[in-house]
């Protein structure tokens, strides 16, 4: 992001504080989860790009392209390596040695962060039907970048199985992120940009 904007110029959000039982006796609010704290700080660093952006972008005119154009931006703080087709390693999943390959947001960060934005955005009052990070064109894009990860680093993306607990219920595996044991977004889906 542009360094002469600072992160005093963002958008208010409703945010829940913890503070102590008033003497009227009210209750203290609990802090908010891991979950929405990092959604709330996706859709700050969301809006800051978008404030930074050349012109700069109202929420109500970004579309789908320009969540793309955010994921892409977002790759030069990403810390998976991907090899690129002419690398001697392209397809390896445990490269011998170090290369020369970019470093890039896995794809189940960049998934789970679109979840965290899609709900974050009809939160703040946006309408589901206009939801730049629902848009097929975004959903298109990350179905891509799960593909040529996979194939650039050797490892075969398989959906999670659903399985059947013994009392007939049905449970899923878990986040859309990929695990650790996969070498890459074993972070929870977390995605670090420096706001400067």
């Amino acid at each position: 992001m542009d360094s002469s904007s600072g992160a005093g110029g963002e958008a208010p959000m409703s945010t829940t504080t913890t503070s102590a039982p008033s003497a009227g006796g009210g209750e203290s609010t609990p802090p908010p989860s891991r979950y929405e704290s990092q959604k709330r700080r996706d859709w700050n660093t969301f809006q800051q790009y978008l404030r930074n952006h050349k012109p700069p972008l109202t929420l109500a005119r970004c579309s789908g392209a320009h969540v793309i154009e955010f994921l892409k931006y977002l790759d030069q703080f990403g810390k998976t390596k991907v090899h690129v087709t002419g690398c001697p390693y392209f397809g390896q999943p445990n490269p011998p040695a170090p290369c020369a390959c970019p470093l890039k947001q896995a794809w189940g960060s960049l998934d789970a962060l679109i979840g965290r934005l899609r709900a974050a955005y009809e939160e703040n009052g946006g309408r589901p039907e206009s939801n730049p990070f629902g848009a097929k064109a975004v959903r298109i894009y990350l179905r891509e970048v799960r593909e040529s990860q996979a194939k650039a680093r050797g490892i075969p993306y398989e959906k999670k199985k659903r399985k059947r607990a013994s009392s007939g219920a049905v449970t899923t595996g878990g986040g859309g992120g990929e695990g650790s044991s996969r070498g890459g977004g074993g972070d929870g889906g977390e995605i670090t940009v420096p706001l400067n």
